[in-house]
């Protein structure tokens, strides 16, 4: 079993593939221990799945992982953790703008103990208006509002304690998200300085609208930290106001029929929907909190279901590999 798993997940990366897999494995046998590289290729177009083929038809400590087609970047991610064997878990990207000799930095790191280290981009070189400040306006809401202190969510170049990963369900795109679900879990956090080169080959698949995906994400992970195991809490607060609300209203609107016989709907009309619609929202808002109650139920008790479907998995056998030498 190796120590350390290097997951990297690709798409469409053809001109990085041999360069960082050369870079990787140089490092890595520097650092003395057992290790596996997990290369994920998550629906290239290119020759990306090709290169990775040729690279894992030499090397047993490369494992190949091809999805159908293009689940996105944490899906990969997930597809990697899943199919990683080691005790320590570093993923990084593989378009070279994370540099391969920085790892045992992370590795020395969980050797002291932590349970998560997030690379954190000090020192940006991409477009200041379109990248640099709406990274900066994105991290620190994600700071403020899950209670994690660190600089840098979105770089995907961190390292994790097995233990600690296999317990966070990862879908869409929380895998920036990371540290602060393992927050939730009472995992230790860490954040080391990292280089952030220019990409050399090819171009980025992201850009400004991927920012704004951020932002609503942002709601998405504040609920699931403080209502994730308790979504009755939320809805039910809500739905009772909206009772209350409404009751109030109507108890008032039957004292002045009451007491001053007048016709309510005529008078006060708009005030008796108003009351009406406020007391089936709060029903319905308090319904949905136990529908939620009823998901996480189900959430804890049923089968893994992973957010992905592999192709094929290529890995070279040692016994094979001494053959081949």
């Amino acid at each position: 079993m190796p120590k350390y798993s290097i997951v990297v997940p690709f798409h469409n990366e053809e001109e990085n593939v041999t360069t960082l897999y050369d870079r990787v494995k140089h490092v890595m046998e520097q650092v003395g221990e057992s290790f596996e590289m997990v290369f994920v290729d998550d629906g290239s177009r290119d020759r990306t799945y090709r290169l990775l083929e040729e690279i894992a038809a030499v090397d047993s400590r490369v494992l190949v992982i091809k999805l159908r087609r293009n689940f996105g970047q944490t899906s990969a991610l997930a597809a990697g953790f899943d199919h990683s064997q080691g005790d320590f878990i570093l993923a990084m990207d593989g378009d070279l703008q994370h540099d391969p000799n920085e790892i045992p930095n992370f590795l020395n790191k969980l050797e002291e103990g932590y349970d998560v280290v997030s690379g954190w981009r000090s020192q940006r070189g991409d477009n200041f208006i379109l990248r640099r400040i709406p990274s900066r306006a994105a991290n620190w809401l994600m700071a403020k509002l899950s209670g994690v202190n660190i600089h840098d969510f979105g770089t995907t170049f961190k390292a994790y304690r097995r233990e600690v990963i296999q317990n966070i369900p990862l879908y869409g795109e929380m895998h920036r998200f990371i540290p602060a679900l393992a927050s939730w879990f009472g995992a230790s956090i860490c954040e080391i300085p990292i280089s952030n080169p220019k990409r050399e080959f090819g171009k980025s698949h992201y850009g400004i609208s991927r920012t704004i995906r951020v932002f609503f994400d942002l709601l998405t992970i504040r609920f699931l930290l403080r209502y994730m195991t308790r979504p009755l809490h939320f809805f039910g607060a809500i739905g009772a106001f909206g009772v209350l609300a409404g009751g109030g209203l109507s108890f008032w609107l039957l004292l002045l029929k009451i007491i001053t016989g007048q016709h309510v709907m005529v008078a006060h009309g708009p005030m008796f929907v108003v009351a009406g619609v406020l007391i089936l929202a709060g029903i319905q808002m308090m319904g949905i909190g136990l529908l939620g109650e009823l998901q996480v139920r189900h959430f804890h008790t049923s089968a893994h279901r992973a957010p992905y479907a592999v192709d094929r998995i290529l890995r070279l056998r040692s016994s094979e590999e001494s053959l081949l030498q």
